[in-house]
């Protein structure tokens, strides 16, 4: 997926990923690669976590189950 960087302040950095509807993402300024600028495309990408879903999923289980048991 391509965005564009719209601007960057101190400590947040919006960014633009362009369609129908531009969507507008605020990021922390810090999370940009080295070198970035207002007006560089990016490529992002998202992938789900299955282990670490789960692996929350069964802290939270475990928490709700240790407040039952109070």
């Amino acid at each position: 997926m391509k965005a564009v960087i719209d601007r960057i302040g101190e400590t947040l950095a919006v960014i633009v990923i362009p369609g129908e509807e531009n969507l507008l993402l605020n990021i922390p300024s810090a999370l940009l690669p080295t070198g970035s600028c207002e007006g560089d495309i990016l490529t992002l990408s998202l992938e789900r976590d299955e282990a670490a879903t789960q692996e929350a999923k069964a802290r939270v289980s475990r928490l709700i189950g240790d407040l039952i048991r109070k």
